[in-house]
């Protein structure tokens, strides 16, 4: 994909920088593939918001993606690329030599016309699915299952990727996009190469609209609050948080606190923990 810088022709567009869909090939969606999905506009079973600053946006159709590529043996060609609105990565459109139509994940490099296919005696080549046991040693994978036969559960997003480090009894280790080393299961499937659309970190929205169109709502800082709205508001002026460190509108530590289970089960996969950047030092705004 490429980017695309706009004239500052008003105030919005000079700061905009947007994909130019260049590698969307398919101007639509595959009927069969698409089911109308409710948005929860973060609120929970009883109505009450439990995720805040949700709601609103342009309405969607939510596609089918295939993460389980459990269609072992048959082969299918890549008929078009889709954009998807549910998330930053290209879907591919497959064709199925049995006449089933599915979606993937858009491996970078992915071309029309290619063929893929899955199973543990699939060539390794971009776009194709293997289990991790049969997967050479400093391959880039994604879309890795976490369990054999639930569909991939990890590195999903756009230009994310995960190398086979090594490989050792019933565990396959992986060096994930957040550093951290985990052991799973040798049976587990992966697909070959990086998810495309790797651009999408460079892009830019311009303006707060596009982030409504997208079905975020306004964020407020808590320190230009009322006291009794959040911890950390009151004062006169730009008055500091008067506490020793950030905390939620609910008085819990923020910005950097652990939140993982001491003795959660799959701890024990974890070889390497990985590196921690706190929001401060991305320059995070306070709850």
């Amino acid at each position: 994909m490429a980017i695309r810088n706009y004239r500052p022709i008003t105030p919005g567009t000079r700061t905009r920088v947007a994909s130019d869909f260049s590698e969307v090939t398919g101007r639509g969606r595959e009927r069969g593939l698409v089911i109308a999905k409710h948005r929860r506009k973060g609120r929970n079973n009883r109505g009450v918001i439990t995720c805040r600053h949700r709601g609103g946006g342009h309405k969607r159709l939510y596609r089918i993606v295939d993460f389980r590529r459990d269609k072992h043996g048959v082969a299918a060609k890549v008929a078009a690329i889709h954009y998807d609105p549910h998330r930053n990565a290209r879907l591919a459109l497959l064709f199925y030599a049995d006449g089933e139509k599915r979606y993937i994940l858009a491996p970078a490099g992915i071309e029309i016309g290619q063929q893929v296919v899955s199973g543990p005696e699939s060539p390794i080549e971009t776009g194709n699915a293997l289990p991790l046991h049969a997967i050479p040693l400093g391959s880039n994978v994604h879309n890795v299952e976490l369990y054999a036969g639930r569909g991939g559960q990890m590195v999903r997003t756009a230009g994310a990727s995960a190398q086979v480090m090594a490989k050792e009894g019933d565990y396959v280790a992986l060096k994930l996009p957040s550093t951290e080393v985990r052991l799973v299961r040798r049976e587990c499937y992966a697909t070959i190469g990086e998810v495309g659309n790797s651009e999408v970190r460079n892009t830019s929205l311009g303006k707060a609209g596009r982030k409504r169109w997208l079905g975020r709502r306004p964020e407020v800082r808590g320190s230009v609050m009322n006291p009794c709205d959040h911890p950390h508001g009151g004062g006169e002026g730009r008055a500091p948080i008067g506490r020793s460190g950030p905390v939620t509108p609910w008085g819990k530590p923020a910005l950097g606190l652990k939140t993982r289970k001491r003795n959660k089960p799959s701890n024990r996969f974890v070889l390497r923990k990985r590196r921690r950047t706190s929001k401060r030092s991305r320059g995070g705004r306070d709850s």
